[in-house]
């Protein structure tokens, strides 16, 4: 089991959401002109053939038994399931509504930590962490994202956000003993057949045409939202609770509106900086809850 203290399982969690949230307005900006399959796929394997050579570099050895399984889990939810449906989800929604969607994640986290991890956190967890859903939910309909309605790709989302929340919470307790880079690079490897075989499809009738903005979001999201940025994730919900790492993601949804205006032109304004300080309490009052009812057990 990895060592370090809460504030070191912190920051690795932050760092690992900083970095993913970008993802949703890089990938809106490569849906423009590439295909959802080929942008889910061939990060994918992008980030394979990188796995590959750094599980070789570090003579790592294979994982062993129901590890592969596991390992299947993992790549299931956060390899093929979230990539799959922010694809194409964002296809029809802006990313700042897709943050609305996104903003469950933490709670869907925590949930599975708390089935998978037999974590128990607190009512004032709990409380706390609903609130913070809430008021991401509220913030991200003040500023422009819409709640207008159900929409095809808010289904799409609420998929990535299932499939997402169990790859975490599964891959947390894998990194506890593979480690944190070693789960994601071996969930790359895992995945590389079928990932290699869908993008062989995709290009065979010919490369895809695109700018060059898409294929910067395309190289951002291969590098380090399928793969750098799960280095610093993984490592962060091992270092744990699982449940109260995850509650760092209540920031992601500001972030996503942030890059969103910076980069896709979407709205931005004061009401932001409102939801970012309302969204930042909030979790950091669920990280608190959960580390007082630790120690309380301890």
């Amino acid at each position: 089991m990895p060592s370090g203290s809460p504030a070191r399982g912190l920051f690795f969690g932050f760092l690992g959401v900083l970095i993913f949230s970008f993802t949703l307005p890089m990938t809106r900006i490569s849906v423009a002109e590439l295909a959802p399959l080929f942008i889910s796929n061939g990060r994918a394997v992008v980030a394979g053939a990188l796995a590959i050579a750094v599980l070789a570099f570090a003579r790592q050895r294979f994982p062993r038994g129901r590890q592969w399984l596991r390992l299947a889990v993992v790549a299931g939810g956060v390899i093929f399931g979230f990539p799959l449906f922010t694809s194409f989800a964002l296809q029809t929604v802006p990313s700042a509504h897709g943050a609305v969607v996104i903003g469950l994640l933490p709670a869907a986290t925590a949930v599975a930590a708390v089935i998978r991890g037999k974590e128990r956190p607190s009512l004032t967890f709990w409380l706390a962490s609903g609130a913070g859903v809430l008021s991401v939910v509220a913030f991200v309909a003040i500023a422009g994202g819409g709640l207008e309605g159900l929409r095809p790709g808010d289904l799409l989302l609420l998929g990535a956000v299932v499939t997402a929340a169990i790859g975490y919470a599964e891959g947390a307790l894998l990194a506890r003993e593979i480690g944190s880079w070693q789960t994601i690079c071996w969930a790359l490897v895992l995945a590389l057949p079928v990932t290699v075989a869908i993008t062989a499809v995709l290009v065979a009738p010919g490369w895809p045409q695109a700018g060059a903005p898409a294929w910067i979001g395309f190289g951002y999201m291969s590098l380090f939202s399928m793969f750098l940025g799960f280095f610093a994730w993984y490592r962060g919900l091992a270092i744990g609770p699982i449940a109260r790492v995850s509650q760092i993601q209540l920031v992601q949804p500001v972030l996503t509106i942030v890059w969103s205006a910076l980069l896709v032109g979407e709205a931005l304004d004061w009401t932001v900086w409102v939801g970012a300080v309302v969204v930042i309490l909030f979790a950091a009052l669920a990280v608190r809850a959960r580390v007082r009812a630790a120690r309380a057990a301890a």
